[in-house]
């Protein structure tokens, strides 16, 4: 069963989803108090006081008019001071308590919420969940509202408190008149009415993230310095941004409706409890026409009753909020749910060898990409002996660069088993096989950091360590590259934050440097190590690594896998593979390979032609 399949079954039935959010709130409400403990006390201190206070008005109110006309002295200045001082904790305690709840809620998402959900994506083994779009999805909702995540369970808080707060108001009406708690029941359209609309507008937060998450995409790649060129001599920027301006039409579309309907319903709610308020009120009035000692029951009904709707309202939008806000706890469970499920498939793992005697297997492995039906290796079955330089070659699409993902865990097999040593590669953990694993990729980052950081994160236990990374640097031939920056080592890369800007082959070495870190891996990857540099640099850096290549097998017994589409700049390796359409169509050394006169002798002979000319 897959990861998706068992959250959306987590979720389906009220039960399980009701108690799984009663306990992300009370986590939710831990980690508030965990955050700062001041502010978590004044939020809920400013709720208390506010809800008494809202009593104590009407109260009050009463007290002076009953005390007026009973020439009741002391009734008049007992209830002014207390509707005094119930008015100043309402207008300002309450403020500073709402104030005090927007800041902890944004504390808590950005230093609990947001990096827990960015760990979770970075944590999980493989990457195809980061090219799944239902992950994708529910990544940029969640990291979009992380705030609102933190404030649904203060929500549900406080709307126990305006709970408390009705119960108190609808009490002193009562004891006007039983029949005003008809407004009682009034209360409750609104609070149904937006509860609708307020669904409708989280339901349209979801249904416009993928055109939300396509129109931030199409600005990051309209401001890149790296597309810049390209969509200046291609003049495809006007399209790029009609693309991005219809992406942002039709989640702005979503949104406007969600919101008319919203209103809508919300109007329509209030409209009802007015009449019905009114009509309280008559009641009162006509109570009170010929009997002056009950005036002071009509001030505590229009005070009460204006409160009412205040507190109807506060109550409305905060009980709307707290279920709205299952829209974000759904997609944060979920991907909770992912992470959890995808780190028991990996399990907690064997640890590799310290030294590769046998070598790595693939044992008749089969992989599609997410999305796909064709699959990208098929049915690949052999041997690459330890201590050995193993090159793949073959053209764009034929297998060669998933084949480094698989051996590198970024995807499991669908079917088939890669062997290190005798042992499943899946059954090894993770963290440890790729603790002795380095590897260049053919779509290499680039770090906006210093020159010296960005080739230590190769090995970040050693990223402090300058000889090692000179000694990298050297390996990737980067010296005279070094010598140019003017702050050699410290020179800080990356012209947007004020940093040097190198050019697409100089990022090359920096990748290739960031490699070659650490010292003696098992497995050593380079994939397309050198589709950057021109051909005296790719001749420098081939004899530099063929050379690393043997002192790893020495050290290791180390396999170094090159991948490239140079037919020329492999032909010193121990094994070749040949890949074409997903399948490994020949292996064997460059003389064997040649003297067998088929698909490599072909390719070899195309390359060699080509060059020539």
């Amino acid at each position: 069963m897959t990861a998706d399949s068992t959250t959306a079954k987590s979720e389906d039935g009220s039960g399980p989803g009701l108690r799984a959010g009663l306990a992300l709130w009370r986590e939710l409400m831990r980690l508030s108090w965990q955050q700062s403990k001041a502010l978590y006390f004044t939020v809920l201190g400013a709720l208390i006081l506010d809800t008494c206070a809202i009593a104590l008005i009407g109260v009050g109110l009463r007290a002076i008019v009953s005390g007026s006309v009973h020439h009741a002295t002391t009734a008049v200045v007992v209830g002014a001071l207390g509707a005094a001082l119930a008015y100043t904790v309402n207008l300002c305690i309450g403020e500073i308590g709402a104030m005090m709840r927007v800041e902890l809620a944004e504390v808590v998402a950005m230093r609990r919420i947001v990096p827990e959900v960015r760990l979770g994506a970075i944590g999980i083994e493989t990457v195809d969940h980061l090219e799944r779009s239902a992950y994708l999805d529910r990544l940029t909702l969640v990291e979009d509202n992380a705030w609102g995540i933190v404030d649904s369970a203060w929500a549900a808080v406080e709307a126990v408190g305006f709970i408390a707060r009705l119960a108190l108001t609808l009490g002193l009406l009562g004891s006007v008149s039983p029949l005003l708690f008809i407004i009682l029941i009034a209360g409750a359209i609104p609070v149904l009415f937006e509860r609708r609309g307020r669904m409708g507008v989280k339901a349209a937060e979801v249904a416009r993230s993928a055109d939300r998450r396509l129109q931030r995409d199409l600005f990051e790649l309209a401001v890149s310095p790296a597309a810049g060129k390209e969509l200046r001599v291609t003049g495809a920027g006007p399209d790029l941004v009609r693309r991005q301006r219809a992406a942002a039409d039709r989640a702005e579309a979503i949104w406007i409706r969600a919101r008319i309907r919203a209103a809508v319903w919300g109007a329509a709610g209030w409209c009802l409890f007015s009449l019905c308020f009114v009509s309280g009120l008559t009641v009162v009035v006509h109570s009170a026409a010929n009997d002056p000692a009950r005036i002071g029951d009509i001030v505590l009904t229009v005070t009460v009753g204006t409160q009412l709707r205040m507190i109807v309202e506060q109550a409305v939008r905060r009980s709307a909020d707290t279920g709205g806000y299952t829209r974000l706890l759904r997609p944060f469970r979920w991907l909770r749910r992912y992470r959890d499920d995808q780190h028991a498939l990996a399990g907690p793992g064997l640890r590799p060898p310290a030294r590769l005697a046998s070598g790595i297997t693939f044992d008749h492995v089969t992989f599609s990409y997410p999305g796909t039906d064709r699959p990208a290796v098929r049915d690949l079955t052999v041997h690459l002996p330890a201590g050995s330089v193993v090159a793949v070659v073959g053209e764009y699409g034929s297998g060669k660069t998933t084949l480094v993902k698989l051996v590198t865990k970024l995807y499991r097999p669908d079917s088939g088993r890669i062997l290190v040593d005798g042992a499943d590669l899946a059954d090894l953990d993770t963290a440890a096989w790729r603790s002795v694993t380095s590897a260049a990729f053919q779509d290499f980052g680039r770090y906006h950091t210093s020159f010296a950081e960005a080739v230590g994160f190769g090995d970040i236990a050693a990223v402090d360590d300058l000889d090692r990374i000179r000694r990298a640097v050297s390996d990737a031939d980067a010296e005279a590259l070094v010598r140019r920056l003017p702050d050699g080592l410290d020179t800080r890369l990356g012209r947007q934050f004020g940093g040097v800007e190198v050019s697409e082959g100089q990022w090359q070495k920096i990748a290739l440097a960031r490699a070659s870190m650490r010292p003696a891996p098992l497995l050593f990857v380079l994939d397309e190590p050198t589709a950057s540099l021109d051909a005296p640099s790719e001749h420098a850096i081939f004899e530099r690594y063929m050379r690393r290549a043997r002192e790893v097998a020495e050290h290791s017994g180390g396999i170094t896998l090159v991948v490239s589409h140079r037919f020329s700049t492999v032909a010193g390796a121990d094994l070749i593979l040949v890949m074409e359409g997903g399948r490994l169509v020949e292996h064997g050394t460059h003389e064997r390979l040649l003297a067998a006169d088929d698909r490599y002798a072909s390719l070899y002979s195309l390359q060699a032609t080509a060059y020539a000319d």
